[in-house]
This record gives C-alpha cells, sequence and structure tokens, in this order.
C-alpha cells in the first residue's frame, strides 16, 4: 500500500471540491459536481456541452444537442449554486453576481467543512498505515524499533499533508473574501 500516494488523491479530491465553491468571478470548474438527466440518465454537464467564460462574470454553456437546452437550464436552476441560467434557445449564459457578505461566510464554512473531509479522509489512511505496522510487529515481521520508527514517518507524512490541506483552504478562503 503506497500510503504516500493515497494521501495526495485524498488532498486532489478535497481540492476539486474547493473548485466547486464560487468565487466572485466565472470560472467553469464551478459547474462540475451538476448533473442533467439526458434521456433518463444523469449526465455530467461537461460531457453535453462546451463550457467557456467569455468574461469575468459571465459562464457560457453551447449544448452538443441543441434540445438538451431547456434540460441543462433545469439541472442548473435545481443545483445548489443560487444561479440563474438565461437561454437564447442556443446558448446559456450564467451571469455571476458579486457574492454578499454573508454568503461571502457561508461559502467560507463550506470550504472549511470539505478541509476537514480531507483530514478526516488523511487520518483514516494514518489509521490503516499504523494498524499494518503493528499486525506486521505482531507477525514478527518488524522489530519495535522498526515499528515505532515506521509509525513517526507515518505521523510526518500526515502531519505534511494535513499542512497542505490548511494553506490550500486558507488561500481559498482569501480567494472567497477578496472583493
Amino acid at each position: 500500500m503506497d500510503l504516500e500516494a493515497s494521501m495526495r488523491k485524498s488532498v486532489e479530491a478535497t481540492l476539486r471540491n474547493f473548485n466547486t465553491i464560487r468565487t466572485g468571478r466565472a470560472n467553469p470548474s464551478l459547474l462540475d459536481k451538476i448533473m442533467v438527466a439526458y434521456y433518463g440518465a444523469d449526465t455530467p454537464l461537461k460531457s453535453l456541452a462546451t463550457i467557456s467564460t467569455p468574461d469575468s462574470q459571465t459562464i457560457q454553456i453551447q449544448p452538443f444537442d441543441a434540445g438538451s437546452v431547456g434540460l441543462i437550464e433545469k439541472a442548473i436552476g435545481m443545483s445548489d449554486l443560487g444561479l440563474t441560467p438565461n437561454n437564447d434557445g442556443k446558448v446559456i449564459r450564467i451571469n455571476i453576481p458579486p457574492l454578499t457578505e454573508d454568503r461571502r461566510k457561508d461559502l467560507c464554512k463550506l470550504a472549511s467543512k470539505y478541509a476537514e473531509e480531507g483530514k478526516v479522509g488523511l487520518r483514516n489512511l494514518r489509521r490503516d498505515g499504523i494498524d499494518q505496522i503493528k499486525k506486521q510487529e505482531k507477525d514478527a515481521e518488524l522489530s519495535e524499533d522498526q515499528s515505532r520508527d515506521e509509525q513517526d514517518k507515518i505521523q510526518k507524512l500526515t502531519d505534511r499533508f494535513i499542512s497542505e490541506l490548511e494553506k490550500h483552504l486558507a488561500d481559498k478562503e482569501s480567494d472567497i473574501l477578496k472583493v
């Protein structure tokens, strides 16, 4: 089991969650979690349309199938993003309104929640790694000193990834709070 690679994946998953949080600017990754009921199957929006940002306050969605415009508009309207899509029959445009102070604070709380979930994931990986080391010690594959050294390495690795997550959280919060 490659503990470092698993921890890296956990941090990357948290960063993907951070990307779905609005800041004051338009960003296509805001729509990453949107699923559209397309021909009876939930389909990711990015596989149904080209998503671009013509300017810093607008997201433009160009569906591959013109018949899916209404479905995409409905999916965005029902999402928890609080965005109102406008369509002209061919293209959907979403104007990103400036965030209110309260909304910014709510988004910071959401970012903290995602970071905490990431830390829990890292701690679970640490626990699994330490359990594996203790099992090897019990099976006499490792001495007590080797076991302690390995557990210290795992703790240091966990601390490093948690501090990296906290740095990313601080960056995201400053991005959200920047007007």
